[in-house]
């Protein structure tokens, strides 16, 4: 058996599932390396990682640099002696980074790569309508998760299933397969494989205000889902034309209504607790809104406060 020192690198609370399950495991961590504070709300208060805040409450001793290639920060990652360093939901790393310790880095991905590879797997998962997803390990390279592979799990993705509850899913998966691989490290079992290259992998691109708006002429199928793809974070969204009023909207949760109909694409058909729009096979019924300005609310809330004219329309 070897003794593993290990660093850990991540930020979110994804990260944090993992690094909790090592240190509940009596797992060695020497060290914790999470993005700095930032500057957040009105009052511009540093926001802590939630990584951060987990470690100093397990008096982990954290590393916080802006540059990993930073001088004073490489010698004080070399001086903590690690052995492994484990990355979940962190940055790129430079070589003089990942090559440093004996056992290696290895990185856990919310995917089953090689398919999405990137920034967003979980949501783009969803997105396209895939039906399984999962988690892998492997040993990071030069790009970008491309690295050979050591393990993966799999999990459904279902229908109500939408990026939060997928997020939350992955992330207890992940934590438990990240537990699998140190534990073949540490017995000296561990076997890799190369990952298969092809032109029909799938990419999970970062997500920015173009490719997270809704097409309406898309199919009904491919509108819905990607709506839950992108619910809670950071939220699809549409241009709602409603009299004078040409605003950006918001949308969290949708249902679909088969239906055959012959109004236009986008026209708004409401009531006094629905909210419906017209696609191509039927209707995209809006559970949950939010207006600029406005917190999320449910349909039936929305229309008690705000007026949709009779032509209102989705662009």
């Amino acid at each position: 058996m070897k003794t593993l020192n290990i660093v850990f690198m991540g930020t979110p609370d994804f990260a944090v599932s993992t690094l909790k399950t090592l240190v509940e495991h009596n797992y060695n961590i020497v060290g914790v390396v999470t993005a700095p504070d930032k500057p957040a709300g009105r009052g511009r208060k540093l926001n802590e990682s939630a990584v951060k805040q987990y470690a100093v409450s397990q008096d982990l001793k954290v590393l916080q640099p802006a540059n990993l290639k930073d001088e004073a920060f490489l010698a004080e990652l070399k001086a903590l002696n690690a052995n492994l360093n484990i990355v979940v939901a962190f940055r790129m790393l430079p070589k003089v980074v990942w090559n440093m310790p004996e056992f290696g880095t290895f990185n856990l991905h919310a995917s089953l790569l090689p398919n999405y590879r990137g920034a967003a797997p979980i949501n783009w998962a969803i997105i396209n309508g895939e039906t399984i997803t999962g988690v892998s390990t492997f040993f990071i390279d030069e790009a970008i998760d491309t690295g050979e592979m050591i393990l993966q799990e799999a999990v459904s993705i279902e229908l109500h299933d939408n990026a939060g509850t997928l997020h939350d899913k992955l992330m207890h998966l992940g934590s438990e397969l990240v537990l699998k691989t140190v534990k073949r490290i540490e017995e000296g079992t561990v076997n890799t494989t190369p990952q298969i290259e092809n032109s029909d992998l799938k990419t999970a691109y970062k997500l920015n205000k173009d490719n997270c708006k809704i097409d309406w002429t898309a199919s009904i199928e491919a509108i819905y889902n990607k709506i839950r793809g992108l619910s809670p974070y950071p939220a699809a969204w549409s241009i709602l034309e409603n009299g004078d009023d040409v605003l950006d909207v918001k949308i969290y949760e949708a249902t679909i209504e088969l239906e055959s109909h012959n109004f236009d694409i986008g026209t708004c058909h409401n009531t006094k607790k629905e909210i419906k729009v017209a696609v191509t096979g039927g209707f995209i019924n809006i559970k949950a809104m939010k207006l600029p300005g406005k917190r999320n609310m449910g349909a039936k809330d929305l229309l008690n406060g705000y007026d949709f004219k009779i032509d209102a329309k989705m662009l």
